[in-house]
């Protein structure tokens, strides 16, 4: 998913930009320094940094069309207010990105909610050079002080091969720590977020930015060493910044059919979910087990905080097959089950994608939203957890 946060907002946007041009100086001339304690040999300190998770449960969040919709809007349908709001700037943050994202923040204030920041370096990871990384980190800690804390997931999806900063390992690494170290001094309440994409269909051949065969790039990707980057190969390892620059792990996950090429509506298989997440998907969309267990390898093994930094189940209205509600309760309820809570602890995020939206892979718009129309609505309030926390619990993170 790569929608683009903007709002309509100028003149929130403008009131808050006031009151950041009065915060944001002060407030990064003497950044306090992180706190450092031992970690395993060879790894260095790492800063004893704030986590924003909650003590239990996960939080409820919700990425949304900034330019249509609101989270007030979205609070009032859904009878809850999140604990996080998703939003897309690029980086570096263009005028219009500071405008758009001051006006989220002045939304997520309203509301209590966190904002989950994704940064899209669309002009390259070069172009993130340390004057642009400065120039957000105060941003953010300016944030900080008006009472928005942010998570920051850098260049997302890295591992695809549609983005400008797609498959260049190397870089990729170097620049996602630079990016960390920075936002860790200076706005040391942020957390950095490593979101790769899910690793079936790994290396996505024919994409625009696939690393081209023979490349420095491909001898990186080639984690198995038989001289060429194929399905066999680890989709997240070499894209891994180390545990010195990320706090949270995370990745998308979506249900958008049983089969290739996608488009037919079509309730999910079940234990659909949980499988993209352990990589022991086999079903009928294919045999999916050569993929690394996500949550295993970098939630557990590397004792971080799992965010689903966006669900939902592909519906096309009036393209017949299966009732929208037949799909789209049939994936949350896979989301949002028990067993989920009870065996996926180190799970604490989980982000629904309220958009509805047109999708280039099937050529016509796509209704991911579980709000919009009154019946789904009212069946996904009612199958809502206790476990998962909106902003009314904010104050539990830690």
């Amino acid at each position: 998913m790569r929608p683009r946060a903007r709002s309509g907002r100028v003149a929130a946007a403008a009131a808050l930009a006031m009151v950041l041009t009065t915060l944001l100086t002060p407030a990064l001339a003497s950044p306090t320094p992180p706190r450092t304690h031992p970690t395993a040999p060879g790894r260095g300190p790492v800063p004893a940094r704030v986590v924003l998770a909650p003590q239990s449960g996960a939080w409820l969040g919700v990425s949304i069309d900034w330019a249509n919709d609101s989270l007030s809007a979205y609070a009032d349908r859904l009878g809850r207010r999140p604990a996080v709001a998703v939003s897309f700037v690029q980086m570096p943050l263009t005028r219009d990105d500071r405008r758009n994202l001051d006006a989220a923040v002045d939304q997520a204030r309203q509301v209590g909610s966190m904002l989950l920041v994704t940064l899209e370096p669309h002009r390259g990871l070069a172009a993130v050079t340390p004057r642009a990384t400065t120039q957000l980190a105060m941003r953010l800690a300016g944030y900080q002080r008006l009472g928005v804390t942010t998570f920051v997931r850098f260049a997302h999806e890295m591992n695809g091969s549609w983005y400008p900063w797609s498959q260049d390992p190397a870089a990729y690494v170097r620049t996602f720590r630079q990016v960390a170290a920075t936002v860790h001094r200076i706005s040391p309440r942020s957390a950095m977020m490593w979101a790769p994409n899910y690793g079936g269909g790994y290396p996505f051949t024919g994409g625009r930015y696939q690393a081209p065969a023979g490349s420095e790039r491909a001898a990186l990707l080639d984690t198995d060493g038989d001289g060429a980057v194929t399905g066999a190969d680890d989709p997240y390892r070499p894209y891994w910044p180390g545990s010195a620059a990320v706090d949270w792990v995370g990745m998308s996950v979506y249900h958008w059919g049983s089969t290739y090429p996608w488009g037919e509506n079509e309730v999910p298989e079940p234990g659909k979910f949980a499988d993209l997440l352990h990589g022991t998907y086999d079903g009928l969309a294919g045999d999916e087990t050569g993929v690394p267990d996500f949550y295993a390898e970098y939630g557990v093994a590397m004792d971080r905080p799992v965010a689903v930094t966006e669900t939902a189940a592909f519906y096309v209205p009036g393209a017949g097959g299966a009732r929208e509600l037949a799909v789209k309760r049939a994936w949350w309820r896979q989301v949002l089950a028990p067993a989920i809570h009870r065996d996926l602890p180190m799970l604490k995020m989980v982000n629904w994608f309220e958009w509805s939206k047109p999708e280039p892979e099937v050529g016509t718009v796509v209704d991911w939203s579980v709000t919009r129309t009154k019946s789904i609505r009212t069946a996904f309030r009612r199958d809502l957890p206790g476990w998962l926390r909106g902003a009314s619990l904010a104050k539990d993170r830690g």
